[in-house]
């Protein structure tokens, strides 16, 4: 590749060729951060600098291979081949088995992935008698094992760490200390180490080896990092012994893209890099050559509330582009069809391919919604970096239970849960029951439910359990006639155990599954009141063959690419789309409720929402709905103050959402927030839509709508426009039958057309 360096701006320019001494890379987002990095590499191994005296390190496999690989079309791929160059864990891995015998381990050590140490974990658990305790999970151990070793603790260090230790107690993990102890005893004993060993045992290394460090200290006398606002303590603290001598690190990154710290990442690391490295050279990359100009001036305008950051000036010389659009929707219901009508108008419109749209949410199991909308206009999708929302484990075991409740023959649902949560039947149990199965041409669940079984061979223990696991479940069975589909699951959700389960384990992966049951609840509250209002059977029979057939999967089209794209915030950094939705953007969703309790974790959601906002090419669409489900319940919903902070002129608020109006400070916070004035369509009054967090009352947003009495029903005439509460603004199109029976044929701006039964429809009459 000739004449690279002329493909640079002058800061990029700069930052490339300025390699002597520390160096810190700010970049902005679609600043080019690859390309400098890239050629600040391939410059030096051109200035005659020994390839293997550079160590490149990055967050992902994708990312070495593909700069190396460019790195070899400027200086060989040959000389390229010799880099040290891969993500953390990979490099010192291969320093660890070099030096393996100074910490005791064989050069052949094995790593343990997340399912080896669980499995672990569960040997020490049954060993300490700790195994049937519901505190002690191994998710959870694991989870408290690997922040330890993150932040470089030791099991002797742990014992005495009065912070982990009242963790522990208010976890009821009082034997912490020793489980941890446990578990780096037999890593060393099998000879294996986990991925934080690989960080742990590194700084380890050169802190108890010095000649060993000096060594590394010497054989890499330029060293890069790139993603450096994404590194956590140990990794920190191993670039900066490694730099200590020749002081040639050059770190990467964008203070601004930092939201992994539930990961362990620590914002401060770039931040306070120029207390770290006295003399250090700032480069700011400022151009983005991703976005429109409008784009990138509202993510600055949002981005400047936070008091944390490095300042920067981001700015764009493509065409100034259309203003980001911002639909307010009645339901997040609503706010599905509002999405997949949009894109299918800016699609015809503009020529584009399904693949140039993605939808972004902050939770996974704001998926649901807008899966279920793009399968009824049969669009394609993919779902990026997780499951479709019914294939997800928890919803999986929950339709589980609902299977067999109203089939018990369905062998391979009870197989499913007949042990989670667990009840002590285990592995040998379920192959006698299913070979009795076989042998008497029996399902599973008549074998357990024989009056002969105490016969076959089973201890009283074994008989006892499953005699209770059978009682659940024809207790379910029996519910079943007498009760709605929601209140039925709501029912098995919480008598199962599933629920406790998942409330037992205070983490941030089971509180995205209680999420996803969240959802779940939504949907069959949703489901049934919608075919009641139609005058259709909404039965759990119903529901679980209306669910077959969305995740029946033989239709999706071959071509993987052209799809509209589905995923969380987390999940797209480092993407472009040409059009980019951000959808729920409210109050207690986006900004979570979680991070709403402190100011750094509210400053890390709304860097969460200026990555959402730099993920877009040429269109931004934010949405947010008015009401929200929770828990099948119809609760009122506040717009973000993340929609306040955005400076209105980079705004396109169609009618029905007029201005912003600017207020003073709230709560005494330093970030100045702003009012949101909605014009309401149904009264034609202007209602105020406060981002400072307040709640209302749950009923508040649904008192509007309600079941119209026989009376009332006579004012329902072909023509009248009425408004429902998931489906907004409708024309009655006719109607059919006698009061108290009259069912309506409504045509929705954004559902489409349905028939309702006046009775049991929730509808407010506009005109």
């Amino acid at each position: 590749m000739e004449n690279y360096l002329q493909q640079l701006n002058e800061a990029q320019h700069k930052a490339v060729i300025n390699t002597e001494g520390p160096s810190l890379v700010i970049a902005g987002a679609g600043s080019g951060k690859t390309r400098v990095l890239t050629y600040r590499i391939a410059y030096l191994l051109e200035k005659g600098v020994a390839p293997w005296s550079v160590l490149a390190l990055t967050f992902t496999n994708k990312a070495a291979r593909e700069m190396k690989n460019r790195i070899g079309q400027i200086v060989g791929q040959e000389t390229a081949s010799k880099l040290w160059m891969g993500t953390f864990h990979s490099v010192f891995a291969k320093i660890l088995r070099i030096e393996s015998e100074k910490l005791g381990y064989p050069s052949t050590f094995s790593i343990y992935d997340t399912t080896d140490s669980k499995s672990l974990i569960n040997s020490i658990l049954k060993e300490l008698g700790l195994n049937k305790e519901k505190a002690y999970r191994p998710g959870a151990v694991l989870g408290r094992i690997s922040a330890a070793k993150n932040d470089l603790i030791i099991p002797a260090v742990y014992a005495k760490d009065p912070q982990r230790t009242s963790a522990d107690a208010a976890a009821r993990m009082f034997r912490m200390p020793e489980i941890y102890q446990r578990y780096m005893r037999e890593c060393r004993k099998a000879g294996a180490m986990d991925f934080d060993d690989l960080l742990l045992n590194t700084n380890i290394l050169f802190r108890d080896n010095p000649e060993i460090l000096e060594k590394y200290q010497n054989r890499f006398q330029y060293i890069l990092v790139d993603e450096y606002q994404d590194t956590n303590f140990s990794q920190y603290l191993i670039t900066r012994k490694l730099a200590e001598k020749h002081k040639n690190i050059c770190v990467v990154g964008d203070d601004a893209q930092s939201i992994y710290s539930f990961r362990g990442a620590k914002i401060e690391n770039i931040l306070n890099f120029r207390n770290d490295y006295q003399g250090y050279q700032l480069f700011k990359l400022e151009q983005n050559y991703r976005s429109t100009q409008n784009i990138v001036n509202a993510a600055n305008s949002i981005i400047a509330h936070n008091e944390k950051q490095i300042k920067k000036e981001v700015y764009s010389q493509n065409d100034e582009g259309q203003k980001i659009n911002m639909f307010q929707a009645q339901s997040d219901v609503d706010e599905g069809f509002i999405v997949i009508n949009d894109i299918n108008d800016n699609r015809l419109r503009h020529q584009s391919q399904y693949e140039d749209f993605a939808i972004l949410y902050r939770t996974n199991a704001q998926s649901r919604i807008f899966e279920e909308a793009l399968r009824k206009k049969n669009i394609p999708y993919k779902i990026y970096g997780g499951l479709s929302f019914y294939q997800r484990k928890e919803i999986k075991d929950l339709l589980a239970y609902l299977r067999i409740t109203v089939n018990p023959r369905d062998s391979e649902a009870l197989k499913r849960v007949i042990n989670y949560p667990a009840r002590g039947i285990g592995k040998t149990t379920m192959e006698k029951i299913e070979n009795l199965a076989s042998q008497n041409n029996l399902s599973l669940w008549e074998v357990i439910t024989n009056p002969a079984l105490p016969n076959t061979g089973f201890n009283s223990g074994t008989l006892k359990k499953l005699s209770s696991f059978a009682r659940l479940i024809s207790g379910f069975m029996s519910q079943a006639p007498n009760m709605s589909a929601f209140d039925l699951t709501n029912e098995i959700a919480t008598q199962s155990g599933i629920m406790k389960e998942l409330h037992q384990e205070k983490s941030h992966e089971n509180q995205t599954r209680i999420e996803n049951l969240e959802e779940l609840f939504n949907a069959i509250r949703e489901f049934s009141d919608e075919r009641q209002e139609s005058g259709e059977n909404n039965s759990l029979v119903d529901f679980l063959e209306e669910v077959s057939l969305l995740t029946d999967q033989d239709n999706d089209k071959p071509d993987d690419l052209n799809k509209v794209t589905l995923m969380t915030i987390h999940t797209a950094k480092g993407l472009e789309f040409k059009n980019v939705y951000i959808v729920g953007v409210e109050e207690g969703l986006f900004p979570s409720s979680m991070a709403s309790a402190t100011e750094s974790g509210i400053e890390e959601e709304r860097r969460l929402f200026y990555v959402a906002l730099t993920r877009a090419e040429e269109r931004v669409t934010l949405t947010f709905a008015r009401n929200r489900y929770k828990y099948g319940e119809l609760t009122f919903a506040r717009p973000s103050r993340f929609l306040g902070e955005i400076n209105q002129e980079y705004l396109n608020i169609p009618s029905e959402s007029r201005s912003f109006a600017p207020t003073g400070k709230d709560r005494g916070s330093a970030i100045k927030k702003k009012r949101f004035n909605l014009k309401d369509d149904t009264s034609q009054e202007k209602k105020k839509f406060n981002f400072s967090g307040k709640t209302l009352r749950d009923n508040e947003s649904s008192s509007r709508f309600n079941s119209l009495a026989p009376g009332e029903q006579n004012h329902i005439q072909p023509g009248v426009i009425i408004e429902h509460e998931r489906f907004g603004q409708g024309k009655v199109l006719h109607l059919e039958g006698v009061t108290p029976n009259i069912k309506a044929t409504v045509f929705f701006k954004n559902a489409g057309q349905k028939q309702l039964l006046l009775k049991f429809a929730k509808l407010k009459i506009i005109t």
